[in-house]
């Protein structure tokens, strides 16, 4: 092979051929009589495989394939745009009444006179329309409409299953107010970037800016720059003040989140965070001078006025079921939370609750036997502060049957039955002990913790962790020494001093971890000593699915008051209030077993033992009383009905500050023993139905015959076989069951670990509330 030849052979990807010998004998390998040539070819040839693969994906096809779909993606597009027109868009019409029904099919009642008043976009000042922009599309006025970066997020996030994100414009938010729907479908998304794209060029960016702010849901079921103006400051739109604006236009992030009147300290905090994000935002468009930003301070809006026909217990009904649809719309459909309040409110749902008529009707009167037709403003001026919830729940089915949210709806508006800004006080004992059971948890010395484990009840003892005294040693109440005391008994007397230390045995860590399991929302929590006084906040509903989990022998109740929801011809499949087994069934009935002990010889002895109308019905429960007498709890239960009563301390005059309870109804002290378990006896037991019995799996507790084993110490008057451990006070009740505010005795103690209220014992989230059901984004 000449030179040239080999060049060519190198030039097509073979091997150098080898140069022949100088005598004319072919080299080994080398074919004679051309063979040569044959073998260059041969070696140019590039392999199977690789070779193959080169050919196929060369620069130039996959260019050429990419161009291809940008083409059909192109046209597809433009036939998309020729073919999708804007629609007649009248919300109004589209709007219509929301029927509720108890669970026998009844009406309850019916929503459907639609706050909103149209108002001309010269009537809302200048600078209140630029808190609209500089809140959810600084680029309104120079943009086409679109985002086209957060649509295409959107579509993808969509096709993932992702969720919703945020990333409209306003133009995109009102199309989809005025003219579609809050679906997240691909086909909606498309439907949106065309109509966007046509509006914005047919209609003005004032006129576009106009339907977006009077077509938005603000919240309080108001609809439109007006009705929220009046709903929130009680002022026409032409009013607002730039401040006031700015807390509107916050309020379309989140809009029930945010809404100051119910929000938690959480809501409140981001709620601010987003008007201070609205303003300054306005400062770097130059539509707000500096130094008058810096003057202005958070204007906090008037109580809500709720709508007529929500009167009396309707409303909170109300209010708790569209929050649950809500709340499975998100999940369903990947919608954010104002989404899906928008969704909801007035969209012509037929909503059927679970919720009893007699039970219902049968809890409103106990309230007002017990409480408030005993309470008296004029003679006792504490009376008027006392607010009073309870959520009565079926623990087989997980329904709420029936729910006191407050004396009235229209007078109320925030409901006691979910509120979570009281502490649960002793009620939080029983979680404690089944974590301590679930986890088979030793004391410091190595004694498995069990209802006859005895410890040192003596009152302000020090906790001890490995021999450290850990800073923390809370009295019992009015100061009392047990000495050495049962598990049992401790539970019975709610004894400070022992459930303090158990925690530390049990560690805090666990405890907290099986109190998210049995259902409390323990989003931010500090796991610390000081929470086994039940010093975090919680809700009736939410003790009321705890102690149900435990009735319903550690299998999970999440309570649910919506039976059914159905929209024309879709209906919303609701989650099943019935979940997995989270604790054992012997943890579960053993905690039970011992909560009997609390009823029969504890401190709920004297308004459920001792109630004539009790008939020999098995009854188990807990007593609390928090800090400073601000709340007072007795959740109780029977088989087949857990129902959590909570009596709470508020001056509305004050903007709903948390007072003490003393003195209300004429008794020095307001304990869990006294009025909130006379409303759960007079409830239960009217509507109780045959007497029944537990069905325990345990061989523990006050509910089981006492063995004749020396080990077991049930009895008080039964000399302890076991060693105490140290211990230290927690929350205690009824006679025993107040825990001072800040022990004095512990100046040691650290504050992260004695929170005086829920809200300090909660890290505040970056979310936009502590509610893990609330997405992020602003995709309205």
């Amino acid at each position: 092979m000449g030179r040239a030849e080999e060049r060519r052979a190198r030039q097509r990807g073979g091997r150098r051929a080898a140069p022949q010998r100088s005598s004319g004998t072919p080299a080994a390998g080398i074919a004679p009589e051309g063979g040569g040539r044959a073998a260059a070819r041969r070696a140019a040839r590039p392999a199977k495989g690789k070779g193959g693969i080169r050919r196929l994906f060369t620069w130039k096809k996959i260019l050429g394939s990419f161009l291809g779909v940008c083409l059909l993606g192109m046209g597809a597009f433009i036939v998309l745009y020729l073919v999708v027109d804007v629609p007649e868009g009248n919300p109004d019409a589209q709007l219509q009444s929301n029927v509720y029904k108890f669970s026998d099919g009844s009406v309850l009642a019916r929503t459907g006179e639609v706050n909103r008043e149209m108002v001309d976009l010269s009537k809302v000042p200048k600078a209140v329309q630029h808190c609209f922009v500089a809140a959810e599309n600084k680029t309104f006025y120079s943009d086409n409409g679109v985002d086209l970066k957060g649509t295409a997020r959107g579509l993808l996030n969509t096709l993932s299953g992702k969720g919703a994100q945020g990333g409209s414009t306003i133009t995109q938010q009102y199309v989809k107010n005025f003219y579609l729907n809050q679906d997240q479908t691909v086909t909606r998304k498309l439907k949106e970037l065309v109509i966007s794209l046509k509006v914005d060029q047919r209609m003005s960016k004032d006129d576009i800016l106009a339907g977006y702010i009077n077509t938005s849901y603000y919240g309080r079921g108001a609809y439109g720059i007006q009705a929220a103006a009046q709903a929130y400051y009680r002022v026409d739109a032409k009013d607002l003040s730039v401040q006031q604006g700015a807390y509107l236009a916050a309020l379309m992030q989140a809009p029930s989140q945010y809404d100051w009147a119910v929000a938690s300290d959480t809501g409140k905090r981001l709620a601010q965070q987003r008007w201070n994000y609205v303003l300054d935002n306005m400062v770097k468009q130059d539509w707000l001078n500096v130094g008058k930003r810096q003057t202005m301070k958070f204007p906090v809006p008037k109580e809500p006025r709720p709508a007529p026909g929500r009167d009396g217990q309707k409303g909170y009904l109300i209010a708790l079921a569209n929050q649950q649809l809500e709340q499975q719309l998100m999940k369903d459909q990947d919608l954010t939370q104002a989404q899906a309040e928008r969704a909801v409110e007035g969209q012509g749902w037929n909503i059927t609750l679970n919720i009893d008529k007699k039970k219902q009707t049968a809890l409103e009167e106990a309230v007002k036997a017990q409480l408030t037709s005993k309470l008296d403003a004029k003679q006792r001026p504490v009376d008027k502060t006392v607010q009073a919830g309870a959520v009565s729940v079926d623990p087989k089915t997980g329904h709420v049957v029936a729910l006191y949210g407050g004396q009235d709806y229209l007078k109320h508006y925030f409901s006691n039955a979910t509120r979570r800004d009281y502490q649960p006080a002793s009620t939080f004992k029983p979680v404690i002990l089944a974590a301590a059971l679930e986890d088979d948890s030793r004391t410091q010395d190595g004694r498995p913790i069990r209802a006859n484990t005895v410890y040192d009840g003596t009152s302000g003892r020090q906790v001890v962790d490995n021999g450290t005294k850990v800073g923390f040693g809370p009295p019992n109440e009015d100061d009392q020494n047990y000495g050495n005391i049962t598990v049992q008994k401790a539970m019975n007397q709610s004894v400070n001093s022992v459930f303090a230390q158990m925690g530390v045995d049990v560690g805090m860590d666990n405890v907290m971890k099986v109190a998210g399991k049995l259902g409390m929302d323990t989003k931010g929590m500090q796991a610390v000593p000081a929470q086994t006084l039940g010093s975090m906040g919680a809700s009736p509903l939410e003790m009321a699915g705890i102690y149900a989990t435990l009735d319903n022998h550690g299998r999970k109740v999440t309570p649910t008051i919506v039976k059914s929801a159905e929209q024309k011809d879709r209906t919303v499949k609701m989650a099943d209030p019935i979940g997995e087994q989270v604790i054992s069934r012997e943890a579960a009935d053993t905690v039970t077993s011992v909560l009997t002990g609390v009823v029969d010889d504890g401190t709920a002895k004297r308004s459920v033992q001792d109630n004539p109308q009790r008939n020999g019905q098995q009854v188990a429960g807990k007593t609390g009383t928090s800090d400073k007498n601000k709340s007072a709890w007795f959740t109780g239960y029977t088989p087949g009905l857990v129902t959590s009563v909570g009596l709470f301390g508020e001056d509305l005059a004050k903007n709903g500050q948390h007072v003490p309870l003393y003195g209300a109804l004429g008794e020095p002290r307001v304990n869990g023993g006294g009025p909130p378990a006379r409303i759960w006896a007079e409830y239960t037991f009217g509507v109780m139905g045959d007497v029944t019995k537990f069905d325990l799996d345990t061989k523990q507790g006050a509910a089981v015959e006492p063995s004749t084993s020396p080990t077991v110490t049930e009895s008080p008057s039964e000399t302890p076989s076991e060693t105490p451990t140290t211990t230290a006070p927690t929350v205690s009740e009824s006679p025993s069951d107040t825990p001072s505010e800040t022990p004095s005795q512990t100046p040691s103690q650290t504050p992260s670990q004695t929170p005086s209220d829920p809200s300090s014992s909660r890290e505040p989230t970056d979310g936009l509330s502590d509610n893990p059901l609330l997405p992020n984004g602003n995709d309205q």
